[in-house]
């Protein structure tokens, strides 16, 4: 299974999240807002894994992240079959929470 570290209240991790809706048996969605454990066991991810440095250098939290089964992280959703928001195959988050059909 394919834990992704997000939270709603960013547009990206919200774009994914309506990807993986019905593929629990694929996905395990954490939201790191949700509660201190959550958040904890993000940051000691992010702190640990040469993934995040990237980010880390640019100021960004570094979500939607995706911790393979391997336990290998990527911040790239393509990686694990999803389409990243911004992309030409990407609705626009208007689209998407207009409920356009596809988004």
């Amino acid at each position: 299974m394919i834990k992704i570290y997000g939270m709603p209240t960013c547009p990206y991790c919200d774009y994914i999240h309506e990807q993986i809706v019905g593929r629990e048996n694929e996905f395990e969605y954490i939201n790191i807002g949700e509660n201190i454990r959550n958040m904890g066991a993000f940051t000691r991810l992010r702190d640990t894994n040469p993934a995040f440095d990237h980010s880390k250098e640019m100021g960004d939290v570094g979500i939607p992240a995706f911790v393979l089964e391997d336990g290998s992280i990527t911040l790239d959703p393509a990686v694990v079959g999803l389409i990243e928001y911004g992309t030409p195959d990407a609705c626009s988050i208007e689209d998407h929470k207009s409920g356009r059909k596809g988004c």
